[in-house]
């Protein structure tokens, strides 16, 4: 029930609530409308108007989907590059950001000059190409991990956590002859799950969705992931669709792309690769949800 002791103010409420839930539908509906159109059959979705259910349940898109080596190849790839780059770049990045959040760290202007200058300043495509390329990383699985273990935004972020924790926390462990290392491990570190969750979600959905990389850094088949799989997907429904449109006729090759007349089409699977690929992180997240505010708040209110 909205409370509220006078009637601007719960006209304002009724309409905070109002905006609230027209924003979720419209951020859960394409879900929602990927979700129907992967569980209808291929040739009653191409007749069009499938928008709240499905019309003819079936699940062998996902069948189609889930027996294609390619895609669990792709998938694979996907998930320990995801579960390797968080992990260790989470941890990383937190090592050098307590560091640099000490006061006695020598040389901290020049690590800060040259961070901020990494985050507005690239070389572009072609010198990292080059680069990538001269250190052997072009198509090799080390492409994925090397170039994202690293990243100045996250820096910020956790120096602005570390500096809120008390500095008489930590001269309490020196004088009890703790290191740098068990200070940070067993004393910074658990101080700062709500952060770690936060910034482990940002880099893991950043890292799932990436499809740049396989697209310009790879050729392998064996080294592609599942985002760029979903692409080659999409661009091998659209130059059908295309084909079919030039030439006004159904080929016996179209048609078989298409399986208009079975179960499953082109458009159906590929509404069904994308619901798959989404399904990890829509699991992942309420875990982290109940740091996730706090993690994204630290350090911008000061008590």
């Amino acid at each position: 029930m909205i409370e509220g002791k006078t009637i601007g103010d719960r006209t304002f409420n009724w309409a905070n609530v109002l905006i609230m839930i027209i924003l979720m539908i419209l951020t859960l509906y394409p879900f929602w409308y990927a979700l129907i159109g992967s569980l209808d059959t291929g040739n009653d979705y191409a007749l069009g108007q499938v928008f709240l259910w499905p019309r003819q349940f079936t699940l062998a898109n996902y069948k189609t989907v889930l027996v294609d080596p390619a895609l669990l190849e792709a998938l694979v790839v996907t998930i320990t590059r995801t579960l390797i780059v968080t992990v260790v770049s989470v941890l990383y990045t937190a090592m050098f950001a307590y560091a640099f959040s000490r006061g006695y760290l020598r040389g901290k202007k020049w690590y800060a000059a040259a961070g901020f200058c990494s985050m507005y300043v690239g070389g572009g495509l072609v010198p990292l190409f080059m680069l990538l390329n001269w250190l052997h990383l072009y198509d090799n699985y080390l492409v994925y991990i090397l170039p994202g273990l690293f990243s100045f935004w996250n820096v910020i972020i956790f120096t602005a956590n570390f500096r809120s924790i008390p500095d008489s926390l930590i001269e309490s462990a020196k004088m009890d002859g703790a290191s740098e290392f068990r200070i940070f491990f067993q004393l910074i570190l658990p101080l700062s799950k709500p952060v770690l969750a936060a910034l482990s979600v940002f880099t893991a959905v950043g890292v799932w969705n990436d499809y740049t990389t396989t697209l310009f850094f790879t050729q392998s088949q064996g080294l592609q992931t599942l985002q760029y799989y979903i692409l080659k997907l999409i661009q091998s429904v659209n130059a059908v669709d295309a084909l079919q449109t030039q030439t006004g006729a159904t080929s016996l090759i179209t048609g078989k792309m298409h399986n208009v007349a079975t179960a499953t089409s082109a458009q159906t699977v590929q509404l069904a690769a994308m619901v798959v690929a989404a399904i990890p992180m829509i699991i992942m997240y309420p875990f982290a949800q109940k740091y996730f505010i706090k993690g994204v708040l630290i350090g911008s209110i000061k008590e």
